[in-house]
């Protein structure tokens, strides 16, 4: 069979890494991805080697509107002549509207209803939707697809995501502790919350002046802000890395509530969520205790007190991480059974 991945974001990537490794032993792949710096820069790290056909829209609607019009037309002529048997995305509104097009069947994952904008434009395309079974099917329900094409898997991405991650160097060695702070996706339609993140990066600069201060920034403008209003105290990285190289080296992580907080979370790392972005595998993270969510700089100044002083709250994260992640479901039997039924 020739199956065809196309790819758009570093969690993707990442996600979709280990579902072809395996693949690929038995089946012809194609891999698509687009002309985007997050996800460009993490093929160094991979084993994926996408063909680039179109580019990122960016955050402004109208060149959002024409990259994917014409990163559509791009596609469906390369598809068209490589005629693959299946397509696999993670809800790829291009990709679905031309698999749709050219009568490819389409198994798509999801743990993202939040994504109205991707959900409208891809669902209504999609044969089989995988999604973890934290979400209820009827998240999906206004966006056009039937509950019976909906099939829940118990595990959650990011611990899939963790489980294909490769150590290429020792955890850091020292006493300086480290503060890990990700900035939330600025460029997607789904983000609708006003940015609290650079007065809690404030207030991280002046409470924790000893410790090491990384933020892990997404797009140059972030950058941009952040060296413009903290300059020296704090260490910027702002081109993709390898996550759990980055991760095994810090001792406390601050997120959006995207998929590195549950991957900090899930790695036992004391974590917290700011909630830029309300989802369902956040809420589940913060109510199952593997990650705090907190707004509020005081507590968020406590919580890392706290973490950085208290080795038995370390102990207790990462034993709780660990029964979780043994417990998952491996949803790459899940997809089998899924093709296997196609």
């Amino acid at each position: 069979m020739k199956i065809w991945f196309d790819i758009l974001t570093p969690k993707q990537y990442l996600f979709f890494e280990y579902f072809i490794q395996k693949l690929r032993k038995q089946h012809k792949i194609i891999s698509t991805s687009r002309k985007y710096e997050q996800v460009n820069g993490i093929r160094k790290f991979g084993s994926i080697n996408p063909i680039i056909i179109g580019k990122h829209g960016g955050k402004n609607n109208t060149t959002k509107l024409l990259a994917s019009l014409k990163r559509s037309l791009l596609l469906t002529k390369k598809i068209e002549k490589t005629s693959p048997d299946l397509l696999i995305s993670f809800c790829s509104p291009e990709a679905s509207r031309v698999a749709f097009g050219l009568g490819i069947p389409h198994i798509a994952f999801s743990d993202s209803p939040h994504a109205k904008a991707v959900m409208r434009l891809s669902l209504p395309y999609v044969t089989k939707l995988l999604t973890p079974w934290i979400i209820p099917k009827n998240d999906f329900k206004e966006f056009g697809i039937n509950s019976r094409n909906i099939i829940q898997y118990r595990a959650i991405d990011a611990g899939i995501i963790i489980k294909n991650y490769k150590k290429t160097r020792q955890k850091k060695t020292g006493t300086q502790k480290t503060i890990l702070i990700r900035p939330e996706e600025s460029e997607a339609a789904y983000i609708n919350k006003e940015s609290n993140t650079m007065k809690i990066i404030g207030s991280v600069v002046e409470k924790f002046p000893n410790e090491k201060k990384i933020i892990l920034s997404r797009y140059k403008a972030q950058s941009n802000e952040i060296k413009r209003k903290f300059g020296r105290d704090v260490y910027i990285v702002s081109k993709p890395v390898n996550g759990k190289d980055l991760l095994d080296n810090v001792d406390c992580f601050i997120g959006s509530g995207g998929t590195m907080t549950a991957e900090a979370g899930l790695l036992g790392i004391p974590t917290i969520s700011l909630n830029a972005v309300p989802n369902r595998i956040e809420d589940f993270l913060v109510k199952n205790k593997i990650i705090v969510r907190s707004e509020s700089p005081n507590r968020i100044s406590r919580e890392i007190t706290q973490s950085l002083n208290d080795p038995q709250i370390i102990k207790k994260r990462k034993q709780t991480a660990r029964k979780f992640v043994t417990s998952f479901e491996d949803p790459y039997q899940v997809l089998l059974r899924t093709i296997h039924a196609l």
